[in-house]
């Protein structure tokens, strides 16, 4: 029964995935040329930046013709911070220390509600919770960054500190390392990295960190210049930044589409037609099961394998970490950012020893800019 549920569950899953050119852009005629940075490099994650572009968001709410830079954040948030660009996409903790050193960042628009780290193990590893944590391994990144704030804020969330457990750093290499044996945890980015351990070692305990602290995640950032100068173009990018963000909220398999154009890696499966008759052909043969003595082995690897003709099993991969993606977005309120979430994070880099001191939060977020509800 659990082999067909888990069946039943995929066939509702490929019906999503057609292979659907995307949609053009929308012309943005002569209108002024701006850089939005984003980091990591083209992502389906990327999906609500994606949307706005082919629909014409920006050119339509702030004027103006957005091209984008990948980089990596550290890089974003100097640029930004020094005016050579307006706008970026910046995690909340990177915010507070900048703001600590002088660099007038500030915080606009909350994309992503809920923090997108959390710890995992194996499920037959024995760790359940964070308690089990004691005495073992867990691979990190390294002492900087998201990961590691979200672990020590995971960690004294339960009283406990980095001193309870061994911290090894593994670099971005959670999913490796963590099915080879060489942790027996790892701090992972939840969008996607239990997708891939599961796809390649078996089935994962997932920790969020989200579920303990309510830490600050990425957001749309500018600096102190642009929103004196030019605050109706700040309105006008969150403005379009949010209507992307609810129509992949309201769409994702039109997400996946639009993404399409900008992420030349993302691997399609086969026509919508082949997929959606294989996938019928398949609970036929699953009801008939049901009705009966159950699915044989044969006929249940028979069946895999006529699924597999018409299914890339990459691109169901990529639609799970954006459904994924999807669920640490979405808010009663889109980009809203809550003071005591910034507070919850200031005190998480503290303990983490990487903000030297308090700092001042008054400037570094607000919500005036936001759509009205």
């Amino acid at each position: 029964m659990n082999a067909q549920r888990a069946l039943l569950i995929l066939l509702a899953l490929l019906l999503a995935l057609g292979g659907t050119a995307p949609a053009r852009a929308r012309g943005t005629g002569d209108q002024p040329e701006l850089t939005l940075f984003l980091g990591f490099i083209p992502n389906v994650q990327f999906a609500p930046i994606y949307m706005a572009l082919e629909k014409g968001y920006f050119a339509e709410e702030a004027g103006v013709n957005v091209v984008l830079e990948y980089g990596d954040e550290n890089i974003g948030v100097e640029r930004i911070a020094a005016g050579e660009l307006d706008f970026g996409v910046i995690s909340g903790e990177q915010i507070i220390l900048a703001r600590y050193g002088g660099r007038p960042l500030t915080y606009v628009f909350e994309w992503w509600q809920r923090y997108p780290v959390a710890v995992a193990a194996l499920a037959g590893s024995g760790i359940s919770s964070v308690h089990d944590l004691a005495g073992r391994t867990v691979g990190v990144p390294g002492r900087f960054g998201a990961s590691y704030v979200g672990l020590s804020a995971l960690l004294a969330a339960n009283d406990m500190s980095e001193a309870d457990v061994t911290l090894e750093e593994i670099g971005y290499n959670a999913p490796a390392m963590l099915c080879a044996g060489r942790v027996e945890a790892a701090v992972v980015y939840i969008a996607n990295e239990p997708v891939q351990i599961r796809d390649q070692c078996g089935e994962v305990t997932v920790l969020p960190v989200a579920a303990e602290a309510d830490l600050v995640a990425n957001g749309l950032v500018t600096n102190e210049r642009t929103l004196a100068e030019n605050p109706d173009l700040v309105r006008g990018m969150v403005r379009a930044l949010s209507h992307g963000l609810a129509d992949v909220l309201a769409d994702p398999d039109g997400a996946l589409r639009a993404s399409r154009r900008y992420v030349e890696s993302l691997p399609t499966g086969q026509s919508r037609t082949a997929t959606t008759l294989a996938a019928d052909e398949a609970i036929r043969v699953l009801r008939a099961a049901a009705a009966g003595d159950g699915l044989p082995p044969e006929a249940a690897a028979a069946l895999a394998e006529s699924l597999s003709a018409v299914v890339n099993h990459d691109e169901a991969i990529q639609m799970q970490v954006l459904l994924n993606s999807m669920a640490l977005w979405d808010a009663p309120r889109l980009g809203e950012t809550d003071p005591a979430s910034w507070e919850t994070t200031m005190n998480a880099l503290l303990r983490a020893g990487l903000l030297p001191g308090p700092a001042d939060l008054s400037g570094a977020y607000t919500n005036d800019y936001l759509p009205e509800p």
